[in-house]
């Protein structure tokens, strides 16, 4: 390799390690892949130059006898090549002229699902049969570098890629000797933004429901109904009801985006369950009385948990509203507590945080010890099929009467996240005609 490369291709590792340490990611990830980019162009472009007779002369003098100087350059150029590629989590193929493989790393075998053997002198028909994959690396050969092209691939799961290809000339400048393509993978990201249109979508609407009624009884009020005094009051109190539902939402979605972002600290401590509870039934007596609920403190006065106190009644007052607001009239609400058991431990990169590909975590195979807090009401039960969705956010199993409840449909995703935070997690049971029980589990002390 010539000293002009090797200069190169060192200058953009050291740039690469400077990317490192800025604080935006975005910027940050988009600096080390073109870096990465352009040092693996660099090596391509030596790999396809030398022919197997040319690394054999350059590894021998005139004489016919080894050359050390030309034998340690090349046994650097294949580490350096070796630790570029094994090194990048984006899948990285280098094609010839006749569009057979000659490089690739173990991100492009788990693109392409080869678990076993390799992609070199395999022609890219052979591997892949993606149009958009053959026509971007044909484009390439014909000099024409593409970036930007989506792919997706439909194996375990439903991966998406953005595909980069730059052409590798040759060392004469006559046309393409070959082409790199870089496959970053952008799945996650491609359901972070779908998360965040749904968010903004159900944001716009919760929010427009109640700015409607408020501008419909405004204009009422200007036009005829001013002098009144029956209907103006009505209309005042259903301007205040929805006024207050818009307040509720915003102070729910800040609150539960500084939960998301890390901005929420939890501090556990050992705090007394009952004197929690008997908090929380003191705050929604007035509520559960109108409807003829009756909510009961079952919980030992011994019962310790080890929680943040203020985060804990946050919760139980999200799970106790909801159980008194989806109950039949004259039901009851049951609040207990159960010693810690032994559990599995699931990961804490779940489906929601796991991206594709990702490996489970080391503690799946552990056990621990939870407390238990459970939330008993005698209502109408939920139907199995929304169980698994009701703690997304703006999720309703009945959209009319949640709202009609005065619900901003964020309460559930605040307790789940609030949950998680302490280390534990709430999880939902339920039986059509008997009612529904949320549990929430918290590591206990001694874990």
């Amino acid at each position: 390799m010539s000293k002009r490369n090797l200069f190169l291709i060192g200058a953009c590792f050291l740039v690469a390690v400077a990317f490192l340490l800025l604080p935006s990611f975005t910027v940050r990830y988009t600096g080390l892949v073109l870096l990465f980019l352009s040092a693996a162009v660099l090596l391509g472009k030596e790999l396809l130059r030398r022919s197997p007779s040319e690394k054999l002369q350059a590894t021998t003098d005139g004489g016919g006898k080894p050359d050390r100087e030309s034998s340690q350059e090349t046994f650097a150029l294949g580490k350096l090549f070796d630790a570029t590629m094994s090194g990048m989590r984006e899948g990285l193929l280098v094609v010839d002229k006749d569009m057979r493989v000659v490089a690739s790393n173990r991100a492009a075998h788990r693109l392409f699902n080869l678990s076993q053997g390799k992609l070199e002198a395999q022609r890219l028909t052979e591997i892949t049969r993606n149009p958009a994959i053959y026509s971007a690396f044909l484009d390439a050969l014909k000099g024409m570098e593409r970036s930007g092209v989506k792919v997706e691939t439909y194996g375990p799961e439903r991966m998406v890629f953005d595909l980069r290809v730059v052409p590798l000339s040759s060392s004469n400048g006559r046309g393409a000797e070959g082409a790199l393509g870089v496959f970053i993978d952008v799945t996650r990201i491609e359901q972070l933004e779908h998360v965040r249109q749904e968010f903004l979508s159900n944001v716009s609407h919760e929010l427009r429901t109640p700015l409607t009624a408020i501008l419909a009884f405004v204009e009422t009020l200007e036009t005829s109904a001013i002098d009144d005094k029956e209907n103006s009051l009505r209309f005042l109190s259903i301007i205040r009801r929805n006024a207050s539902r818009m307040h509720d939402l915003i102070d729910d979605i800040l609150e539960l985006s500084a939960i998301e972002a890390g901005n929420v600290q939890v501090k556990a401590e050992q705090v007394e369950l009952r004197a929690i509870v008997s908090d929380v039934v003191s705050l929604l007596g007035t509520k559960a009385a109108a409807r003829g609920i009756a909510v009961t403190n079952a919980v030992d006065r011994e019962a310790l948990v080890h929680a943040d106190a203020r985060r804990l009644e946050q919760m139980l007052t999200n799970l106790v509203d909801n159980a008194i607001k989806f109950n039949r009239e004259n039901g009851q609400v049951t609040i207990r507590f159960e010693k810690g058991d032994r559990k599995f431990e699931r990961s804490v990169l779940d489906s929601e945080a796991r991206t594709p590909g990702e490996g489970t975590d080391a503690r799946d195979n552990e056990t621990r010890v939870t407390d238990k807090i459970l939330v008993e009401d005698t209502g109408e039960g939920i139907p199995a099929q929304h169980l698994g969705r009701l703690f997304e956010r703006f999720y309703r199993v009945d959209r009319a009467r949640s709202r009609e409840m005065g619900g901003t449909g964020l309460g559930l995703a605040i307790v789940k996240h609030l949950a998680r935070a302490h280390g534990g997690e709430v999880t939902v049971t339920s039986e059509l005609g008997k009612g529904t029980t949320f549990t929430i589990e918290l590591p206990a002390s001694s874990a």
